[in-house]
């Protein structure tokens, strides 16, 4: 897609999600529990996206790989090995930032 105001109808329909490596796309799609592909896109800004792709790939929780191999991961994923991300708990940020600021 070039651009959505919303990926949520698709996200809940899909067996597989193949994205780029944007934190809130990948984000997205593992807190709905899709199995997750990332393709980094190593001519952007640095290659900032590798850094987010290999450590959820490290956690278990995507596979990666770039357009050229694209392919080849498709043929040889094993869904089954990905790990469940888990939930997210902004009330302990929002502890945290209470405690620091010193707000009771």
């Amino acid at each position: 897609f070039r651009y959505k105001e919303s990926l949520a109808e698709d996200l809940r329909r899909a067996d597989l999600v193949i994205s780029h490596a944007g934190a809130g796309s990948c984000l997205e799609t593992l807190e709905k529990g899709k199995p997750l592909i990332v393709v980094i896109n190593e001519k952007l800004m640095n290659n900032h996206q590798l850094e987010l792709a290999k450590q959820l790939h490290k956690d278990g929780h995507v596979l990666y790989c770039n357009c050229s191999t694209l392919v080849e991961t498709l043929r040889s994923m094993e869904l089954s090995t990905l790990k469940p991300f888990p939930p997210g708990q902004p009330e302990k940020f929002a502890l945290f930032l209470d405690q620091v600021f010193g707000i009771q």
